[in-house]
């Protein structure tokens, strides 16, 4: 028969070793945990940049039709000051035409660039819900 103290000890390492595959686990799926939150994160950052494709395709168109306008105004600047003809004038036009187009095209862009957010809503939710759970089993 065994006395209290064996049996004492024998229950004692038993709960130890059960409290360390308890924190084993726990570590392992905490580590599973990160992975699938930073998986989460990643895909939710890929659908944020892809929304950004659109405004930035349209904020270059903008950048291209100012570059433009930029080199009409120049040639209309070189053609007023070289000759005093109507011609410059024609050029001035499209010109100011053009850089207003590019003003407007390029402000529809970056208006619709502030509208986004890249921030990662449903990861920084889950992660919340994790530290919640977390604190509550430790």
């Amino acid at each position: 028969m065994q006395s209290r103290k064996e049996a004492f000890s024998k229950a004692e390492n038993q709960s130890h070793e059960s409290l360390t595959d308890l924190i084993g686990d726990l570590a392992s799926q905490s580590a599973g945990l990160v992975r699938d939150e930073v998986a989460l994160a990643k895909q939710e950052i890929n659908e944020k940049v892809t929304s950004y494709r659109s405004p930035l395709i349209t904020v270059g168109f903008g950048a291209v039709v100012a570059i433009l306008a930029a080199f009409v105004l120049c040639a209309a600047l070189v053609a007023g000051l070289s000759e005093y003809l109507k011609v410059w004038m024609a050029a001035l036009i499209v010109g100011g035409v053009l850089a207003l187009i590019a003003c407007i095209v390029v402000s529809a862009g970056l208006g619709r660039l502030k509208r986004l957010n890249l921030t990662p809503k449903k990861t920084m939710k889950s992660l919340e819900e994790n530290k919640e759970w977390l604190k509550e089993i430790t």
